[in-house]
């Protein structure tokens, strides 16, 4: 019996570099790849294996770089609280986390897996403790992920040795699935993990073939450690021990040195703004523009939703735009195709994927999501590009479709893999119990 699958739709947005938008057009599916992508010539096609999505955008789906899935049991408790500083991430978060333990997590994937599947994303970078908890959940979301157990370690030895070994444990337990793969996941370099920490994540990496997920740059704590203590720039500290040289991400980036954002083009590393995030905080912009066109790689990541309430990445991408043009007080810093591209291949890019992962191309993973035509706020026909339309006027959560490799994780607009009301209820009887706890200590 065959698998290919033919997805036909009014635009397919294949999110190349001339903005290519086939009306209609039609994308074959083979084996979770994409075999082909054609403008539709006569007549639609019919017959088996065939789909007509009708007055829809077939696009691609979004990758959310950097998110801390478990967090969603702790939804809206850091409000009055900026979770960008050791302060306030001390207090609001870690004070909680304190009573925390491993069978209060996978509820909470779950519920964030779902919102994620929901508004449109394919693929995530994660980073939190517990991974080996809740990776099964993950999986069986059909969610595409980088995994990064959580190391935190606030010059302490003992949970230095204690981080280390976790995350070590769960890059061997992981495997070598070709969904979900683990990382390292340093909480921040020089701030909460020291030098003797940050050299042996980074061999761990080298050797899981694996990549780092830390915060950076959501203050200037790291900068100013690094003067103090050695009397340099963090960035080039970073990229003397190789830090640069295994996939990167940096989260936030906010306080990161302008001057020195050179030393990470042409590397692999990827800074992912927050904006809704850095905005709620009352933190610096990010450097986007900045970053851009110094040749750093730039994704697009929700951070965790205690301090940003949305899963929806054409959220980030329309807050992003705003926020740069606010900052540069030039219109259009960022283009909306520039904003797509960070939410999709940029992603895929950060990530370790393929040059034309992210994009609607013949060899690309088969990760793709339709929004109907009537969800968007858009100006007549002529009067607004499609890319535009989506980047400043879509809801991921308007999309009716989403597949990733090859599987349909949510169809005609309902889940497909993920419970979200049972897992809501969990969720809720997980929160009581942690905050039972907390009133008891």
């Amino acid at each position: 019996m065959s698998t290919v699958v033919r997805i036909v739709a009014d635009h397919v947005y294949v999110n190349d570099d001339d903005g290519t938008v086939l009306s209609a057009g039609v994308v074959e599916i083979d084996g979770g790849l994409i075999t082909s992508v054609e403008p539709v010539s006569g007549s639609r096609p019919r017959g088996e294996g065939v789909l007509d999505l009708g007055e829809s955008i077939l696009m691609p789906g979004l990758v959310n770089a950097h998110a801390h899935t478990p967090m969603s049991l702790m939804r809206g408790v850091s409000e009055g609280h900026s979770l960008l500083t050791l302060e306030g991430w001390l207090g609001a978060i870690r004070s909680l986390e304190a009573h925390l333990t491993p069978e209060l997590v996978p509820a909470s994937v779950a519920v964030s897996c779902a919102e994620m599947i929901a508004s449109g994303t394919t693929t995530f970078a994660d980073q939190y403790f517990y991974a080996e908890q809740y990776l099964p959940v993950i999986r069986d979301s059909g969610l595409r992920a980088a995994v990064a157990y959580g190391i935190v370690e606030l010059g302490d030895d003992d949970a230095r040795a204690a981080g280390l070994a976790a995350a070590e444990a769960f890059l061997e337990s992981a495997g070598d699935d070709p969904l979900v793969r683990g990382w390292v996941g340093p909480h921040a370099f020089f701030v909460d993990n020291q030098l003797e920490a940050i050299d042996a994540e980074l061999a761990m990496a080298r050797r899981h073939g694996a990549g780092l997920h830390t915060h950076y740059g959501t203050s200037a704590e790291e900068e100013e450690a690094c003067q103090r203590d050695y009397g340099r720039s963090a960035l080039s500290i970073m990229r003397e021990i190789g830090l640069f040289d295994v996939p990167l991400l940096l989260a936030h980036c906010n306080a990161i040195a302008r001057d020195e954002l050179a030393l990470l083009a042409g590397t692999r590393a990827t800074i992912v703004p927050a904006a809704s995030v850095a905005m709620i905080s009352g933190a610096e912009a990010p450097p986007v523009r900045e970053a851009l066109d110094a040749g750093v790689n730039v994704a697009l990541g929700t951070d965790n939703w205690c301090g940003d309430n949305n899963a929806d990445l054409f959220e980030e991408m329309r807050t992003l735009g705003k926020l740069a043009a606010f900052t540069a007080k030039t219109p259009n810093s960022i283009p909306p195709r520039e904003l797509i591209a960070l939410a999709t291949w940029r992603g895929h890019r950060a990530l370790g994927g393929s040059d034309d992962d992210g994009r609607l191309v013949a060899g690309a993973v088969a990760d793709v999501i339709a929004l109907p035509v009537g969800a968007l706020h858009r100006g007549p026909a002529g009067a607004q590009s499609l890319a535009s339309a989506l980047a400043y006027g879509a809801s991921g959560f308007s999309s009716t479709d989403v597949m990733t490799a090859g599987r349909w994780l949510k169809r005609d607009g309902a889940l497909t893999t993920v419970d979200l009301p049972s897992a809501r209820a969990q969720q809720q009887r997980d929160f009581d119990e942690l905050m039972a706890r907390v009133r008891a200590a």
